[in-house]
């Protein structure tokens, strides 16, 4: 073929209705119409003289063929908004997108302070924060979808040789209590008074709750021995019931430093233990590195990193990260 048989926006529209599951709905988050589309998927199947969809069902689904153009379609578009970002690099900071991920703690109590000092320093540059599951953070920053992430839970064993995992900070666990819980009053409490309390936790199938009962565990901390009386499905709904005298919870302590400032909760403290997990920077060393994400890296990530490696990740940053490979943590264990 001399010439290519599809063009970017009918990728990005195959993308569209892959991702929306019907044409309509591929349409309006494109911002055109549901004719445009469905000529545009016509005069592409006709292009390539193969079917990319099943017309039969309600929901669009996409052939063997329509998967492998979507597969290689996806890796096109990446690459052309690597090329956007190089380009916009030459303007030396002065524009140009910087792409975080997080998993869901670190997205929602973290990354916002973090991305509020970097847009003090460079208001010019375009800030996006992907807030999703650890293990969805972590293919996105493998397939060059984002620049760099910040997680609390498991990368998959699958991409350990692809990312650059390393070390971050420590993030402690808080036993919160209602602030006229009997508890309250004493200065320390015995780890076997954990077994009396009922306890208000994440749904047992979220990513976050795992994670929490694995780090309970390895403080010897018999998780099923905890009183588990409700679940809800978020942070704000727990801390919420907690203020509302309906139990005890662990969160994070950066889940809660408004509230124990306005004196709404009362943070537990337990006798010779102190539950905490680390947090992870993954980066991808073979994409892309732009250079709203080389300041991100050098200027931020070291403020508001642990002891000790603030300083190394300042003088190395996570470009050179090969040095912390050795010394790190298995990350699956996180």
């Amino acid at each position: 073929m001399s010439d290519l048989p599809f063009t970017l926006d009918q990728l990005r529209i195959l993308k569209a209705i892959a991702a929306e599951g019907s044409f309509k709905r591929a349409a309006d988050s494109l911002y055109v119409s549901q004719p445009a589309v469905s000529l545009q998927v016509q005069n592409l199947e006709r292009q390539l003289d193969v079917p990319l969809f099943d017309r039969g069902g309600r929901r669009a689904q996409l052939t063997e063929a329509g998967h492998l153009l979507l597969s290689y379609g996806e890796k096109i578009l990446t690459l052309c908004q690597e090329t956007c970002r190089a380009i916009e690099d030459l303007q030396n900071l002065q524009g140009g997108t910087l792409i975080i991920g997080a998993s869901q703690t670190t997205g929602t109590y973290l990354l916002p302070r973090m991305i509020g000092m970097f847009r003090q320093q460079y208001p010019d540059v375009a800030v996006q924060l992907h807030v999703h599951s650890t293990r969805r953070t972590a293919w996105s920053v493998a397939n060059g979808q984002v620049d760099l992430a910040i997680i609390g839970g498991e990368v998959p064993s699958e991409l350990h040789d692809s990312l650059d995992i390393i070390p971050y900070a420590e993030d402690e666990l808080a036993l919160i209590l209602p602030v006229f819980h009997p508890f309250a009053k004493l200065e320390t409490i015995h780890r076997e008074d954990l077994y009396k309390l009922q306890f208000i936790a994440l749904d047992s199938q979220s990513t976050i709750r795992k994670v929490i009962d694995q780090v309970l565990t390895r403080s010897d901390i018999d998780t099923r021995r905890l009183k588990i009386e409700m679940e809800l499905n978020s942070i704000e709904a727990i801390k919420n019931a907690v203020q509302a005298g309906l139990g005890a919870a662990f969160v994070s302590v950066s889940a809660i430093e408004k509230e124990l400032q306005m004196g709404v909760l009362h943070r537990a403290h337990i006798d010779d233990v102190v539950v905490k997990r680390t947090l992870w920077v993954i980066v991808n060393p073979n994409r892309y590195r732009s250079k709203a994400a080389e300041a991100f890296t050098k200027e931020i990530l070291p403020e508001f990193a642990s002891p000790g490696w603030g300083k190394v990740l300042e003088e190395s940053s996570v470009l050179e990260a090969d040095a912390f490979k050795a010394a790190a943590p298995n990350p699956a264990g996180s």
